[in-house]
């Protein structure tokens, strides 16, 4: 408890030191809390940012709400973890993919402690808009996290600890809300986001069991392209007419290396590429098989091949590169995903390329903006060069050119750069 005690007085000074525009330590608070506050500051938040409901109505809402997806889901999200923590001192919230409180949930006591910093349902919590919280956060990092005290932007919320995760379309692979624990200490528990991310996990198999429900109408809009999610959540393959499959990370992994190679693959090139040690043709062909038997008649043989039009988001970030959406690009890869876990060389190499490819055009930009997304993004986090550029383009005085030096400082000491 001590040890406890301890951490949350550093982070506190820290705090207080980052408001009054002192750099702290470079180990008193945790780079993805520091990151945040950055983000948080350059949104021209005070230290007591309020969490409102914006523009819309109270019937507004209501209709809203009730047509969400997270809607049919929410019974289960109850028997799984709010019927189990009814009586631990905290909340659970479902967002929307904005950071809109959808549902708050808990006993009463603990709902009325939460109402004094307005997380009520319908006001909104995203990053933006309140600074560093754990549902605001897990939206725009797109990643489970734990908030604990003092490291919320918000001081009237530095009594509260949060644990919160994104949920994910099963079909399009896109963020649609969030599952957030809220409370005392319950809410810092190491067991808290583990539960949290359990949760999402059966939430998004549920969803995609029902992904077969779609209306006639949204069927005839859907696309006629088959598209591959594999930068955030489980893998999904989602043909036309067809209810979303998740994927296995090999089954992902073959899509995905066939997708880039569009004249196709011979099985021992295909073999190489999937490992570096001595996969052997036979296997390669039996998860071939298995896959045919997962995703239909999508692969064609001789050499290996997928047939009909395939998107991905990964060759939609190449595509925004392109096109100079950097900030875009560097959102969806730092999601990483199954192309930041896989250790199949071809997928290694794959990544390497599209994450410098990114880097370059980042820098033969000359966008500050990129360079600073960049840099807090986890493939600049310790990119001493990136760090270096930035604390050079920042006008002098500007808040952040603080913040700049002292990671390149901190890069320095660590590397030896």
């Amino acid at each position: 408890m001590s040890d406890g005690k301890s951490t949350a007085t550093r982070v506190r000074r820290a705090y207080e030191q980052f408001l009054s525009g002192v750099t702290p330590p470079d180990n008193a608070v945790r780079s993805l809390v520091r990151e945040s506050w950055v983000r948080s500051r350059s949104q021209g938040l005070d230290e007591a940012p309020e969490a409102t409901a914006g523009d819309m109505s109270d019937a507004d809402f209501s209709e809203y709400r009730a047509a969400h997806r997270l809607a049919r889901v929410r019974p289960l999200i109850t028997s799984l973890m709010l019927d189990d923590i009814a009586d631990a001192g905290v909340v659970v919230a479902l967002t929307d993919r904005r950071g809109r409180l959808l549902w708050v949930d808990g006993d009463r006591s603990t709902r009325g402690k939460a109402a004094a910093i307005n997380f009520v349902e319908g006001t909104v919590w995203s990053e933006d808009r309140v600074g560093t919280n754990a549902p605001g956060l897990a939206l725009s990092l797109n990643r489970g996290v734990q908030i604990l005290g003092p490291e919320h932007y918000a001081s009237p919320v530095q009594n509260w600890n949060c644990a919160a995760a994104p949920v994910h379309d099963p079909v399009s692979g896109e963020v649609i809300g969030a599952i957030d624990v809220t409370g005392g200490d319950a809410a810092a528990a190491p067991f808290a986001l583990a539960a949290v991310r359990s949760v999402v996990a059966a939430v998004e198999r549920e969803l995609a069991s029902g992904a077969v429900d779609l209306s006639p109408e949204a069927m005839l809009t859907a696309s006629s392209q088959s598209h591959l999610t594999v930068l955030s959540g489980e893998p999904v393959w989602r043909a036309p007419g067809r209810p979303a499959k998740l994927l296995s990370p090999r089954h992902a992994e073959i899509l995905l290396l066939l997708h880039m190679n569009p004249d196709g693959l011979s099985t021992d090139r295909l073999a190489d590429l999937l490992s570096d040690g001595d996969l052997g043709s036979v296997t390669v062909r039996a998860e071939i098989s298995r896959l045919r038997r997962e995703v239909g008649d999508v692969l064609a043989s001789r050499p290996y091949r997928l047939t009909g039009e395939v998107t991905s988001d990964v060759s939609e970030v190449r595509d925004a590169i392109l096109a100079g959406e950097l900030r875009a690009a560097i959102a969806a890869l730092g999601r990483g995903g199954l192309l930041a876990d896989s250790l199949s060389p071809g997928l290694t190499d794959l990544f390497d390329e599209i994450r410098e490819d990114l880097r370059s055009a980042v820098f033969g930009s000359r966008d500050v903006v990129a360079l600073q997304a960049w840099t807090h993004s986890p493939h600049g986090h310790d990119d001493f060069q990136a760090w270096t550029a930035l604390q050079r383009a920042l006008p002098q005085g500007h808040p952040d050119a603080a913040i700049a030096a002292g990671r390149v400082r901190l890069i320095h000491r660590r590397f030896g750069v």
